[in-house]
């Protein structure tokens, strides 16, 4: 490739001078790269060190490239490399979009993370359907044990709604809503213990309240009554007459003075002839006698029996006092002790009744002493039903002052009566209940934080939408470069705002399903050269620009290289916009076509460079113009190279014989390979790697440790004598 005739762009300013490589893969020890040219070309087989040396270009201050350095580089300067890393940064193909494709690492950062974000989106709301049905589940399970302990419940509406209505107003607002009245008594505590109150009490109080029984109720009195009467010791005493009258022993001997007392009645005192005698009818009477029988009831005997009438009248008139049963049993507030009441009512009357006999006998027969049954503690027992109806009385009363709140209480005591005796169905459900609020309440909080975290990746595809870029300026020259290099068979069309897809000219719809590494190879290069002709601010005038370009051509059929390798040249190597190019290859065909054909140009502008790698890592070697050859001669200098890894000696011999026999001499070697001279035991790890006719029987295996350089060098030697090439090894080793 002649420039001969274009003019030589040359670089006084300052440039890079020195690279250190050093402690970074197969650069174990400081390997030096010194210049004071504009293009530096350097060549190195793979795994030599291209990758590592425009890494560190491309990311100098990565702590890995700690002992790396770079001298005589500006701090405005820029570096653009061109390597495997670009391509992956910038040519970005989606998973499920095959065949198009997006360029610009702005634009590859932002469509990755747009996919990652749909990607998180799609996954957590597949996974926020699955909670979402768990819920569902859940909520249905609950539902179903709802139902039944609601039916259980309803039991309380259908019994006590309807028919005398009383206990209506306890379910008001719950009659015809069963999940309601569940709801509703759930939010009963369960009494400590039974309620003492029941159903037919709270109707009873219900009642009172309302209709006709509305009305305020007077206290029933209690009874007063004079028991201390009964204790009398005047009722116990033998009332009898003076003993001092005449007749008083004869009476005392009668022991009928109540008789005689009777008799006096019938004697009439005012005359003084003799009467007829009450009891004999003999005129027996005389007034000696009257007197004395008078004596004999004197006036301590007329006070006694005067006190006797007084205890009699007393003890009548209270017991006439005494409200009647009925009185009692009228108000409805005494029905709760009625039969008590009745019971105790009747023994006083009893009690009384026979003590009022008693007293009557006492007053009609002083002289008989009698003992009165005591009424005391009926009448205390009696007033202890009163006063228990009484209280009840007040209750009622006060009730009806503040009915709204009596009824009120009277519901919560139906409540915690129904809440005690549902406990059963009301306490599994709430244990249910409780164990599926629980799982809810974890499957809730799982989907509220999916919502969050789909919603934090909805805005990150929002927001990196925001910071795609458009490169379809970029994309027409593109375009345009390809057809520089010779290929019309396709171009790159728009796919949407940042992807894009290669496209046959004679069917516009004809999408590549996939771009090999070539066709990445060559439009992500000539995006690259896009990059490097643009400028990222107005201000970048001033900086200056250091072009890396490592091995362009790997994936490229021969076709292209020559088109390559021109764009470089006039693109790169001989722009004045561009500081300093470093090229790195593997192909000593390409690196001898980078180099300028004019001896004086290329003193003045290029530096050429080789990578050496072997046990002791990677060294760079300047190299003459006159040292470039061809790829086979390169493998010649490799193996002898005893330094060399042993899988690159192995692979260099193996790539001599296939391109010296297949190619150059056409000959098959399997009946070489089964002579005598190479079935040697040592030659047994040779024979396998280079024998390619044993790879199909897989013989091939090898361990490189089997690797040993004396033996590998003798068979490779004995595969040209055999052949009768042995001059053309001894010629090709002594180069």
């Amino acid at each position: 490739m002649c420039y001969a005739n274009e003019h030589l762009v040359k670089n006084d300013t300052n440039m890079i001078s020195k690279i250190t490589l050093n402690k970074v893969a197969s650069y174990k020890k400081p390997a030096l790269l010194v210049t004071d040219k504009k293009a530096n070309l350097i060549y190195g087989l793979n795994g030599s060190g291209k990758s590592t040396f425009s890494n560190f270009m491309a990311d100098k201050d990565n702590q890995q490239y700690s002992d790396c350095i770079i001298e005589g580089l500006g701090n405005d300067d820029e570096i653009h490399v061109y390597n495997q890393r670009f391509i992956y940064d910038n040519f970005f193909e989606p998973e499920n979009l095959k065949g198009i494709f997006t360029l610009s690492k702005a634009n590859k950062d932002a469509e990755s993370k747009i996919l990652s974000a749909q990607k998180q989106i799609s996954e957590k709301s597949i996974e926020k359907e699955k909670k979402e049905k768990e819920l569902q589940d859940a909520k249905d399970d609950i539902t179903a044990k709802q139902f039944v302990a609601k039916g259980k419940v309803w039991e309380i509406k259908t019994r006590y709604t309807g028919g005398d209505r009383v206990l209506e107003f306890c379910l008001e607002g719950l009659k015809s809503d069963g999940i309601k009245l569940l709801n509703y008594i759930e939010s009963f505590p369960k009494p400590a213990s039974k309620p003492q109150i029941t159903t037919d009490e709270i109707k009873e109080d219900a009642q009172s309240l309302s209709g006709e029984h509305a009305v305020i109720l007077d206290k029933l009195p209690l009874i007063n009554f004079p028991s201390e009467i009964e204790e009398e010791e005047l009722l116990k005493k033998q009332i009898v007459g003076n003993k001092n009258s005449s007749v008083a022993s004869f009476i005392d001997f009668l022991g009928s003075s109540d008789w005689v007392k009777d008799g006096l009645g019938f004697i009439r005192f005012e005359s003084s002839s003799s009467e007829i005698c009450p009891f004999c009818q003999q005129k027996t009477i005389s007034d000696e006698l009257i007197d004395n029988i008078k004596l004999y009831f004197d006036s301590v005997y007329e006070g006694d029996v005067r006190s006797i009438r007084e205890f009699l009248e007393t003890y009548t008139s209270s017991i006439n006092n005494i409200p009647k049963k009925t009185d009692y049993e009228s108000n409805p507030k005494l029905e709760s002790f009625k039969k008590d009441f009745e019971i105790k009512y009747f023994e006083l009357s009893k009690i009384l009744n026979d003590n009022k006999k008693l007293l009557e006998d006492k007053v009609k027969s002083p002289s008989i002493a009698i003992k009165l049954n005591s009424s005391k503690d009926k009448v205390i027992e009696i007033n202890e039903l009163i006063e228990k109806s009484n209280k009840l009385i007040e209750i009622h009363n006060e009730r009806m002052t503040n009915q709204s709140k009596a009824f009120t209480k009277m519901s919560q005591s139906f409540w915690e009566l129904m809440r005690w005796d549902y406990d059963s169905a009301i306490s599994t459900f709430l244990s249910e209940k409780s164990s599926s609020q629980k799982s809810t309440d974890v499957l809730n909080a799982t989907i509220t934080k999916l919502d969050s975290e789909i919603i934090e990746q909805q805005n990150i595809v929002i927001e990196q939408q925001k910071h795609t870029i458009n490169i379809d300026e970029a994309i027409s020259n593109i375009n345009n470069g390809l057809l520089t290099l010779g290929i019309d068979d396709f171009s790159i069309k728009k796919h949407s705002d940042i992807l894009y897809k290669l496209v046959r000219h004679e069917d516009d719809s004809r999408i590549f399903q996939t771009l090999s590494e070539g066709e990445k190879m060559i439009i992500s290069f000539l995006y690259f050269i896009e990059q490097c002709r643009g400028k990222k601010s107005a201000a970048e005038g001033s900086k200056k620009k250091i072009i890396v370009i490592d091995d362009p051509i790997s994936s490229l059929s021969h076709i292209y290289v020559f088109n390559i390798g021109r764009l470089i040249h006039s693109e790169f190597l001989r722009n004045a916009k561009y500081e300093q190019v470093f090229l790195l290859t593997h192909s000593l065909y390409f690196f001898y076509e980078m180099t300028d054909t004019n001896k004086e140009r290329r003193k003045d502008e290029q530096k050429l460079f080789r990578l050496r790698k072997n046990t002791a890592g990677t060294e760079i070697l300047e190299m003459s113009y006159e040292e470039i050859q061809n790829d086979y001669h390169s493998y010649w200098l490799v193996i002898k190279d005893n330094q060399q890894p042993p899988a690159l000696i192995a692979n260099c011999m193996r790539n001599i014989i296939e391109y010296f026999y297949n190619f150059v001499e056409k000959q098959d070697l399997n009946n070489v390979f089964q002579k005598p001279t190479l079935q040697a035991n040592k030659f047994d790890a040779f024979n396998r790697f280079i024998n390619r006719e044993s790879h199909s029987l897989g013989q091939n295996i090898f361990d490189y440790k089997e690797f040993n350089y004396d033996d590998f060098k003798d068979a490779f030697e004995l595969v040209f004598k055999e052949t009768g090439y042995e001059k053309h090894y001894k010629k090709m080793m002594a180069r």
